[in-house]
């Protein structure tokens, strides 16, 4: 029965969300002045993508003498290092070294980072990203247009480019899930007035209050979603911006389960942390923490095994020759969800400008089983290892009709 009502509820709050975020907060016009606008990118073993990361951020559309940009290295990854120096990237991206320690992660870089930053505002970008060129200023100009005063952090949409024809089952399973969490459950969030996990690039910070509640948390390897969750405690609200950043998929099962494996373990670290005192979150905050995290946890641990009960019970009534023994309000439910999960991400694709047909849907169950494969390992990697990062391997886009592994080969001997 309980579970039966948590199913419910969250193709309730699917359909929700899907009608809270149809509509699009008008642009705001220009500030008056620029402010000046701190960007980060923290690297490590990125060989391969740091002259394409040069290329992007140097692409952004943005006042040059208002930029302040940190290419954020370990001082012990020579690699990389020599090929942003042989990039040359502009005067206003910077190269920083960070000294060894622990842990070794992504958020202690950046928390680094930031106590060099001059800029009023501040964003972080991965280095597989492609920001759209007119970022900055967009953020600026919704900064600038907060008449409450409590924004603190705006969210870009990051999109999934893959290759039309060519993209691989989990490659279009994984553009779609982006596209139903930023371009539908982000915005429902958002006009709900609801706080969310923040995703890992293109966040744009007011920075004296990224730097008022302390940065990133060195220790958690989700930085981001309990970054979100840790501005709402402290007062401030969330908000979006339209213009995206587009990234690859991670690619093949060996690239895509250490990625989500990372990310739910991340998940599990900040459930912890902001569980501990539900009052601090308030109602709606807390409302917030459980409809993301807590039900992407507990989502991720039931697709395999409920989808395995589903099909053995359907096997084992046909072999016997019986009908299943399924009440028909447990059908209708376990129906419901399915449907509320493919609209969601039929409407995020359109949204996002990719394809979503009726092949998708019918294989998304099977992705949805991978989650579980996936959560099992970071249960595993939370009691066993519970600050190591799991680093995603990022290739370099095709060139000129190169395929991607000649360009990281290429990229590499560049270095």
């Amino acid at each position: 029965m309980a579970i039966g009502v948590g199913f419910l509820v969250c193709a309730v709050w699917r359909l929700l969300l899907v009608l809270c975020s149809g509509r699009a907060p008008r642009r705001p016009p220009s500030p008056r002045r620029w402010p000046r606008y701190s960007v980060l990118a923290a690297l490590h073993d990125e060989v391969a993508v740091a002259p394409q990361l040069i290329r992007r951020l140097s692409a952004l559309d943005y006042p040059r003498n208002r930029l302040d940009g940190w290419l954020v290295l370990e001082a012990d990854d020579h690699p990389t290092i020599q090929a942003v120096i042989a990039a040359r990237p502009p005067a206003w991206l910077k190269l920083l070294l960070v000294p060894p320690g622990v842990p070794r992660t992504k958020p202690r870089a950046l928390n680094h980072a930031l106590s060099r930053a001059t800029g009023e505002l501040l964003t972080v970008y991965d280095a597989e990203d492609e920001p759209d060129p007119g970022q900055l200023r967009e953020a600026a100009a919704r900064f600038a247009a907060d008449d409450s005063g409590r924004l603190a952090c705006l969210q870009a949409p990051l999109r999934i480019r893959t290759r039309t024809g060519r993209a691989s089952f989990l490659d279009r399973q994984f553009a779609a899930e982006y596209a139903a969490l930023f371009e539908v459950a982000l915005p429902g969030l958002v006009r709900l007035g609801l706080p969310f996990p923040l995703g890992g690039t293109s966040n744009h910070f007011r920075t004296d209050v990224l730097r008022a509640v302390g940065g990133w948390d060195a220790w958690n390897v989700t930085e981001d979603a309990d970054l979100g969750f840790r501005l709402w405690c402290r007062g401030w609200r969330l908000g979006l911006i339209a213009s995206p950043t587009h990234e690859c998929p991670p690619g093949r099962l060996e690239h895509w389960l250490p990625q989500r494996t990372r990310w739910l373990k991340g998940y599990m670290q900040t459930w912890g942390v902001h569980s501990r005192d539900p009052p601090g979150l308030g109602l709606r905050g807390l409302v917030a923490l459980v409809m993301t995290l807590g039900v992407a946890l507990v989502s991720a641990a039931l697709h395999a095994p409920s989808l395995a009960w589903v099909a053995s019970a359907v096997l084992v009534a046909a072999s016997a020759g019986l009908s299943p023994a399924t009440p028909l309000p447990a059908l209708a439910v376990l129906g419901l969800g399915v449907v509320a999960a493919w609209l969601t991400c039929a409407v995020g694709a359109k949204r996002a400008g990719l394809p979503y047909h009726l092949g998708d849907m019918v294989t998304a169950p099977a992705y949805w089983s991978l989650l579980s494969l996936a959560f099992a390992h970071a249960a595993w990697r939370l009691i066993r290892e519970p600050f190591a990062w799991d680093k995603t391997r990022h290739q370099a886009d095709p060139v000129d009709g190169m395929d991607t592994d000649a360009a990281t080969d290429s990229g590499r001997q560049a270095a």
